[in-house]
């Protein structure tokens, strides 16, 4: 009866957060949905794979400083077929945050702070 459609994060800067998404992830902007009197902007990235499910990123344009995280205990969990690229990308960009070796898993974190967990495809 009910089905996933996507996730919701807010940014404090959309660019940078785009960047770091396709860089990190490979996720690509499939659609934009900007406010009609311009207060913020909707952008829902895809990734490679064909999934259905998106990340949708809402930037609210009067809200420059950091989102308060609280203590952070919620996490998006994105899969590789290739752990040791994937890591080795993450470590060249700096944003390992926690390694777990060994339940063979690590989290980075985006510029706002949100944590992604990367685990190997079973």
């Amino acid at each position: 009866m009910f089905k996933f459609a996507h996730s919701n994060i807010n940014v404090t800067d959309l660019a940078k957060s785009i960047e770091f998404y396709s860089k990190a992830l490979g996720l690509m902007p499939v659609k934009r949905k900007p406010a009609q009197d311009g207060s913020f902007e909707l952008v829902f990235l895809g990734d490679s794979a064909g999934s259905e499910h998106v990340l949708e990123l809402t930037w609210l344009h009067d809200h420059p400083q950091k989102y308060d995280l609280g203590e952070n205990e919620i996490h998006l969990a994105f899969t590789t077929s290739d752990m040791d690229a994937a890591h080795k990308l993450h470590e060249q960009m700096g944003c390992i945050c926690y390694e777990n070796t060994g339940m063979g898993i690590y989290f980075i974190e985006d510029p706002d702070g949100y944590w992604l967990e990367i685990v190997p495809q079973r």
